[in-house]
């Protein structure tokens, strides 16, 4: 048994979502990514005396939206409160925060792993408060360059219980969190850009242990990718430690992705190092029934409620609804496909094959896609109708519909001659003349080698000009070949 596996790792994840709302969270400032530093900054965001910040009733909402799809318990009476630090780039020298009245307590996200755990992890609490400014340093530069577009962007952070056990539990806890988001509208997800961000407090316990171990957090991580890497390395390094006799400290560290080490920043704070006490201008916010009644009625379809919706109502494997319901455009692009046809696992092909490989190879979401889903269906209805093989419409028709999307794949197919032949009398003359050329091949296959009704198939397809039905065309030969 190696080393490591005497050890349980401990793991609990912040995740910070910034709200996609036209304006910041406690002022008129715009709140949008990729403007000039420092163009979206006031007067409130900079804290000059005599300013007062006012609350964004649509952020309240985003993040009510989200305590409602994570089952946690909605906070009726709330209010904000400071939490005094410094950073070069928190020009107020706090930041507005919920500490006492969480505007959700409680929940959990449900997720599933690659051998099949699926796994409920708890929620703290997730709070919304102001994101701090972006301090940036240039290759080679001591300067340190601050940007205050950020400040003041309004944030929802999503606090676990320590219930993740591994750095896949947690890629998978985050990838939901994503998707969640992105269902809801409410962030874009993208870590990248820094629109969504995790921090990871990891420890470590020899297994059966009743106390957990000392945490140390884990920032700067820009992919869901880098938090598993960080993660595991976290892990491995707090178990060298100890079994190297040392103890854990209790820190901040920094990730570096271009190593996938991580490196200590500052001992970690305490509560009271931050001084929290309520926020004096902001009045407290209420939730009313009408208000969370109003919220939870405009709630859309779920990622888990259309996985369940493809599975039981539209007979899918798990993996196809699984793959389907990664983005939510794409989840409801397939719906209407089905609203349109009964063979819904064809349309699941249609989707995870043809679609998804058109936008890929262009980089394109299913937004930009020519085709209409009721286009898709078509498609579907010619091929189960025997009208066109199946090779024919993908390779033939649905390229030229991309051509031409105005067009009907009914057309097209008439327009290219692929329509197949299904007159059995004409058939019949086809099957004839095949048998007819083929007397040794006829008696062969009646001596047992029914594989060359392959070599029958393909003379009746070549004498069609590749239009005969193949299940008619099939029936037909048989019938000759065994009387």
């Amino acid at each position: 048994m190696s080393v490591y596996d005497k050890y349980q790792p401990v793991i609990g994840l912040e995740v910070h979502a910034q709200l996609l709302t036209n304006t910041k969270a406690f002022s008129w400032e715009a709140s949008e990514y990729g403007a000039l530093p420092n163009t979206n900054v006031t007067v409130v965001t900079l804290a000059h005396p005599g300013t007062l910040p006012k609350g964004n009733k649509k952020a309240v909402e985003f993040a009510i939206k989200m305590g409602v799809a994570c089952g946690c318990t909605i906070t009726r009476y709330n209010f904000f409160d400071r939490k005094n630090y410094f950073y070069p780039d928190l020009p107020k020298g706090y930041q507005i925060t919920q500490d006492k009245t969480p505007i959700c307590v409680g929940g959990t996200i449900s997720i599933k792993t690659k051998d099949g755990l699926v796994k409920n992890i708890a929620l703290n609490r997730i709070h919304m408060e102001e994101d701090a400014g972006k301090s940036m340093h240039l290759a080679e530069e001591l300067d340190t360059l601050v940007d205050l577009n950020r400040a003041g962007t309004p944030l929802i952070e999503i606090v676990s219980e320590p219930d993740i056990r591994t750095s896949e539990e947690a890629y998978v806890f985050l990838s939901e969190i994503r998707k969640l988001v992105r269902y809801l509208e409410v962030c874009d997800g993208n870590m990248e850009e820094g629109s969504m961000r995790c921090d990871a407090n990891i420890s470590v316990m020899l297994k059966g242990a009743k106390e957990y171990g000392k945490k140390v957090e884990v920032k700067n991580m820009n992919s869901i990718r880098n938090v598993q890497r960080a993660i595991d390395y976290e892990i491995k390094r707090q178990i060298d430690l100890l079994e190297e006799g040392h103890s854990i400290n209790s820190e901040t560290r920094t990730f570096d992705a271009s190593t996938g080490d991580t490196y200590s920043m500052r001992s970690k704070e305490d509560l009271n190092d931050y001084r929290y006490f309520p926020e004096p201008d902001l009045q407290p916010i209420v939730v009313s029934d009408e208000w969370l009644t109003s919220i939870k009625e405009k709630m859309p379809a779920l990622p888990q409620e259309l996985v369940k919706k493809f599975t039981e109502t539209y007979g899918l494997p798990e993996y196809d609804a699984l793959v389907l319901t990664e983005d939510k455009e794409i989840a409801l692009y397939f719906d209407k496909i089905c609203a349109q046809t009964n063979n819904f696992k064809a349309a699941s092909n249609w989707m995870m094959g043809a679609v998804k490989s058109y936008l890929n190879e262009l980089t394109l979401s299913i937004n930009d896609f020519p085709l209409q889903p009721q286009q898709i269906a078509e498609l579907i209805a010619l091929v189960d109708s025997n009208s066109v093989s199946n090779s024919a419409a993908k390779d033939k028709i649905y390229p030229a519909l991309i051509a031409s999307p105005t067009k009907s794949a009914q057309k097209i197919a008439e327009e290219l001659d692929l329509i197949q032949q299904s007159d059995t009398s004409a058939l019949g003359r086809f099957v004839d003349e095949v048998l007819a050329k083929y007397p040794d091949k006829v008696a062969q296959y009646k001596g047992g080698k029914t594989g060359l009704l392959g070599l029958f198939m393909g003379e009746v397809m070549k004498l069609s000009g590749g239009k005969a039905d193949p299940k008619i065309t099939t029936e037909l030969l048989k019938k000759q070949l065994d009387a």
